[in-house]
């Protein structure tokens, strides 16, 4: 019968608090686990020991372990007799059968492995691991809570941070029989441990004789790449009042490594692409990958990605090697990036030979798990770079081309400086899909760069080079694209000289966006100069454009797989200095404002007609008297139109920016967009055309230099 141990409470220890249950885990049964004093008293008794014996925690700490054998305590191998003890691979240890007696009476036989924990002073204990049962156990559950049967991985360590036992799950796990002599480091025993996360917490528990629960651990296979991730329980191991003489570690491998490739896997589906620039995505990429994956990452584009300048295969090689990339991003987990060897933006150089050419020609990963950098290797041809992986402690690396449908674009490139643990094969795998959701990302921003560009270059052909108000008005422009994924739209203005010093004025809008939207543009704008060339009445001019407009849409000319532009709207104004009247007409479009000459700015009451190339009905025009140095602008709906506010609020703050003009035109058109634009960039394009008129003898000369080309 097991007697209460009179000790003192207080300085009682608890018994060892082994888990249960792992993070998302399977419920594994605690392994019977116990310690002991030099003189055989119980200062541990592990919940596995319960389940196996019946015995609590409460009943049994603080007695001697010989009032719960069957045989005679003498003949218990942690007791230091002679002949009881075994030099085991370097360290005091024996394995051993035991004759134990449950709580309700009845005996049965154990294996125990027993570890000699030794501190500076002499001061001893004994660790006692129950592994198997060779009479067989009764039930299930405590069958379960034998140590080599268990999925637990446990190990012991001594106060020098070297690993001293492990059961058959630890040996398993990182694919070892035995364990090497306690004269070994941490890192030499168990190689692939990242030694900067268990030696510090090993040594925290030593400290603060507190156990660290949860703690999660990788061990890397150096031969293999294979990664095992721990949820690890660390415990101090040592007599009543002394200090720890060691630490027990209780792990169970866990599904969080996966759970952690998913999660950032999902993070970078919503983190990269979130604009197409071409540039912020490369950012992106290498953002997301410091410092979940790597210390340092670099985004180098190829000539597939133009990012302007001259064309890499036209450069000159240099000391440093020969053109082949231009840096669109990097991160560092440090401040000022030492690993850098170009900035962003720069041209990047690599040698001939070096892996950066294997990625990208050969279209396949480059993976060093452990850098070679001495001679004989790519660096002897790069003394910067082979510098900088000396400086800053390189020492893995991965290189991933970045290819989409069809199209290298460029590498990622990622390496461990601070993070002592090499890359693994899964580590490889996980930078691999980064890298496919990335190349998606770039090349749609490629596409629609290189889209956008053409249509901006077209649309800006077919635009005016240079606005003339002749003899009849001073003139300034602007034309300023907006930021939309659908590429520019079909904003235009023109400005044509009539007979009789009379000037037309025009500013329309093609509905739609891209090449397509530019393209019609131009032909709008074209038919608009024809019509004014025979000098016809502007409600009489919109009229022949509805129909000019809704023929070319009605031929199908555009090509197969492109929308036919069905119309626009347009406001066409001609202004006579001799009389001081502008007759105007609009189809759609948003009402000119008025500027007198003292300065009080009004909306132009004008009638509407509908959009041209509808061919739903008539225009009429309206007579405006605009005496000398008076205002007539004429804007597209991008200037006052937005989700977030209604068009009338657009339009009080365009006649807000009017009032009281001052300076010249040029700079009256800069200041009315940078106010209408200053809450949020343009959602439309943007086009504004601002006319002052002149006296009929035109003394106003245009020296004043109002006369200039619209600019963006």
């Amino acid at each position: 019968m097991v007697r209460k141990a009179e000790a003192d409470s207080e300085s009682k220890p608890m018994p060892i608090p082994m888990p249960t249950d792992f993070a998302h885990g399977p419920e594994a049964p605690a392994p019977a686990l116990a310690l002991l004093g030099s003189d055989g008293t119980v200062l541990e008794w592990g919940e596995g020991c319960r389940r196996l014996l019946g015995h609590r925690a409460e009943d049994v700490v603080g007695l001697p372990v010989r009032e719960l054998l069957e045989i005679p305590a003498e003949a218990v191998p942690w007791f230091s007799a002679p002949g009881d003890m075994g030099q085991r691979v370097g360290r005091r240890a024996a394995n051993g059968v035991v004759e134990v007696r449950h709580r309700d009476g009845t005996g049965f036989r154990l294996t125990v492995e027993i570890i000699e924990l030794t501190g500076g002073d002499g001061e001893s204990c004994w660790f006692v691991a129950i592994t198997e049962a060779p009479d067989g156990v009764r039930t299930a559950d405590a069958e379960a809570a034998l140590l080599d049967r268990s999925p637990l991985a446990v190990a012991v360590w001594d106060a020098g941070t070297r690993l001293l036992w492990s059961n058959r799950a630890c040996r398993e796990m990182v694919g070892r029989s035995e364990v090497d002599a306690p004269t070994r480091s941490t890192r030499r025993t168990v190689r692939g441990f990242d030694r900067s996360i268990i030696e510090p917490v090993i040594r925290q528990v030593l400290t603060s004789r507190e156990p660290v629960g949860d703690h999660v651990l990788r061990w890397v296979s150096p031969e293999h790449g294979r990664e095992v991730v721990f949820s690890s329980s660390v415990f101090p191991l040592g007599p009543v009042g002394g200090s720890p003489l060691g630490v027990c570690t209780v792990s169970l491998v866990t599904k969080s490594g996966e759970r952690e490739r998913l999660a950032l896997l999902g993070r970078a589906a919503k983190q990269i692409g979130t604009t197409l620039d071409v540039m912020t995505t490369a950012q992106e990429l290498a953002d997301m990958a410091v410092p979940a994956l790597a210390d340092y990452a670099t985004v180098d584009l190829a000539d597939a990605v133009p990012l302007g300048g001259e064309p890499l295969k036209r450069m000159s090689e240099a000391a440093s090697g020969i053109a082949v990339f231009r840096r669109a991003g990097q991160s560092s987990i440090h401040t000022g990036m030492p690993e850098a060897a170009f900035l962003v933006g720069d041209v990047v150089y690599v040698p001939p030979g070096s892996p950066f050419l294997t990625a990208l020609y050969g279209d396949r990963s480059y993976f060093e798990p452990v850098m070679e950098t001495g001679p004989g290797t790519w660096l002897d041809r790069d003394a910067e770079r082979r510098r900088l992986i000396h400086d800053t402690g390189m020492h893995s690396v991965m290189m991933i081309p970045l290819r989409a449908r069809g199209t290298i674009l460029g590498i990622a490139v990622f390496t461990r400086t601070d993070n002592a643990v090499p890359f693994s094969q899964d580590d490889l795998l996980l930078a691999e899909e980064l890298c496919v959701q990335a190349a998606l990302s770039l090349d749609n921003a490629r596409r629609y760069a290189r889209e956008r560009a053409a249509a901006v270059a077209l649309q800006r052909s077919l635009l005016p080079q240079e606005l003339s108000g002749g003899t009849a008005v001073d003139l300034a422009g602007r034309y300023l694209p907006s930021d939309r994924r659908e590429g520019v739209g079909g904003d235009w203005m023109d400005a044509i000289e009539l007979p009789g010093d009379r000037i037309a004025l025009a500013i329309g809008d093609v509905i739609g966006h891209g090449i397509n939207a530019a393209a019609a543009m131009g032909r709008m704008r074209t038919a608009v100069h024809t019509l004014a060339a025979l000098d016809q009445h502007p409600a009489e001019l919109l009229d022949h454009l509805d129909k000019v407009t809704a023929q070319l849409a009605e031929t199908g000319t555009w090509s197969a797989g492109y929308s036919s532009i069905t119309g626009g709207t347009c406001v066409y104004a001609v202004y006579d200095p001799a009389t001081h009247i502008c007759t105007l007409a609009r189809a759609g479009h948003p009402p000119p404002m008025l500027v007198t000459p003292d300065g009080h700015a009004t909306i132009a009451d004008t009638p509407v007609g509908p959009p041209v190339g509808i061919g739903t009905g008539r225009y009429e025009s309206v007579d405006l008297e605009l005496p000398e140095g008076s205002l007539l602008a004429l804007f597209t709906d991008g200037l006052v139109e937005s989700r977030h506010a209604d068009i009338d609020a657009g339009l009080d703050r365009l006649l807000a920016s009017l009032q009281h003009p001052s300076g010249g035109l040029e700079d009256l058109c800069g200041r009315v967009i940078a106010r209408m634009t200053t809450d949020a960039p343009p959602e439309d394009d943007i086009a504004l055309l601002i006319a002052r008129t002149r006296a009929a003898d035109g003394s106003r000369a245009t020296a004043h230099g109002e006369h200039r080309e619209p600019s963006a």
